[in-house]
Order: structure tokens, then sequence, then C-alpha cells
């Protein structure tokens, strides 16, 4: 992937991404020094629905923890995906099987444009190798500490 391999989802529509809010975490760690358990854990603390996914743990920050996406009773709203670009298409198409999902979201380097197109077919959109916590941090500086 390029560098300049970005989504061009403007700031407006990223703005209201940010008012849904509940997301599933794939990939979500319980490393504390990884990406996938920070990140999270700072949406948590701005008040979102974090929903993790990872079969390795039953929890994480005391939250139950989903083998897939499908498996989550609970509404989804945005699938924000840690894992390698290669395994984001698995996911893409498994999270075709739970309605209601709106957004697919790779974090910062990531992308898959498998993956991208069978989530858009299915009127699902994409943003693709960008941080929830930086966008989030640069979209909203005031609520930042």
């Amino acid at each position: 992937m390029q560098s300049e391999d970005v989504d061009n989802t403007s700031d407006t529509r990223l703005r209201q991404i940010y008012n849904m809010k509940n997301i599933a975490i794939v990939g979500m760690s319980a490393t504390e020094d990884k990406p996938a358990h920070y990140v999270p854990k700072y949406l948590i603390e701005k008040g979102y629905n974090v929903i993790p996914v990872n079969p390795n743990y039953d929890s994480i920050l005391g939250l139950k923890s989903y083998s897939k996406v499908s498996d989550i009773p609970n509404v989804v709203d945005i699938v924000d995906v840690f894992r390698k670009a290669d395994d984001v298409l698995p996911i893409a198409k498994d999270m075709l099987l739970k309605k209601g999902i709106k957004v697919l979201w790779m974090q910062l380097g990531i992308y898959n444009p498998e993956a991208r197109e069978t989530a858009e077919q299915n009127g699902i959109e994409v943003i693709y190798n960008r941080c929830m916590l930086r966008e989030h941090q640069r979209l909203f500086p005031s609520e930042v500490k």
C-alpha cells in the first residue's frame, strides 16, 4: 500500500460518522502498548460503545469479546479493523451477515480493495488507512485532554 492510498472521505462526513456510537473493534488486543488496545480504550473514554472482536479472549477491558462480527447480538454501526490487509476480506464478508452496519473502517496502514468493493456493493461506507484515534483528535481538538 502506498502512503497516498487513503480514502477521500470529507471531514464533514467523518464528523457525521463519529456520531455513530457502536463500534466493533476487530483484532482488539489486551496488550496495553498496542494500538489495537489503546485506540479502543480512547474511544471508550470518549463515550463510544466498543465491542471487542477477538476469538483469543473472552473479554478485553472488561467487555465481552466475540469471535466474529456476525456473532455480536448488539447493534453495530462501525466495524473498525486492526488486522493485516489480507485478513480484511473474510471480515467484510462476515459482517454482511449482520444487518445495520454502516461503515467498514480499516485502520492506519490497512487497505484491502476486495474488502472495500464487497462492502460498498452492499451499501457499507468504507474508510481506510486512517486511525480512529488520530482522526478524532484532529476533528475534535477541544475534546483532547
